[in-house]
């Protein structure tokens, strides 16, 4: 399957991962009626992951003050992420190995471990998607290296004024 792209104002692909915290499948991205954050990070072994998700944890009741339920998620197995909740106190929800047929249907950009130390196996490079209450994709940011990603305050301040003004998805010129 080759990687789709995902437009803004499209319907996000949902899919299910393993949760971290209690090792049942759960579906990622579904319409709840809430905007939602969605942050697929690279792994264990990436620590600009570690410090962005730290980041996260420290704005996390603001990003709930919002409105936004929040996920995060990485190809890591569940044996490794708990290794990092352990250590950080991560408390935001996080899914685990996802699959390479679900990266492709998120569109990220996917490396193949440069040796055994940094990966098990290929992983997705950091994705951030905000979605809108109907599941529709608000917000898509991809990069294709660790060190490309949005700033959450600012992306945070930028969706409160998109929210209190009802702005559209943009970008969706055809």
């Amino acid at each position: 399957m080759a990687s789709q792209k995902i437009d803004a104002g499209m319907a996000f692909p949902t899919f299910t991962a393993k949760s971290v915290a209690t090792g049942e499948q759960i579906t990622v991205g579904e319409a709840n009626g809430k905007w939602q954050l969605v942050i697929v990070y690279r792994g264990k072994h990436c620590g600009r992951c570690k410090k962005y998700l730290n980041i996260l944890e420290q704005q996390q009741q603001a990003w709930a003050d919002a409105g936004f339920d929040i996920m995060t998620v990485s190809a890591d197995s569940q044996t490794k992420a708990q290794l990092d909740v352990a250590e950080f106190n991560w408390t935001f929800p996080i899914a685990c190995e996802l699959s390479i047929d679900e990266m492709k249907k998120l569109g990220v950009y996917i490396s193949e471990p440069l040796s055994a130390n940094e990966a098990d196996g290929p992983f997705s490079e950091p994705a951030v998607f905000c979605l809108r209450p109907d599941g529709s994709v608000q917000i898509v940011a991809l990069s294709n290296g660790p060190a490309a990603r949005p700033d959450l305050a600012e992306l945070l301040d930028g969706m409160i004024f998109t929210i209190e003004n009802e702005r559209p998805a943009r970008g969706t010129y055809q």
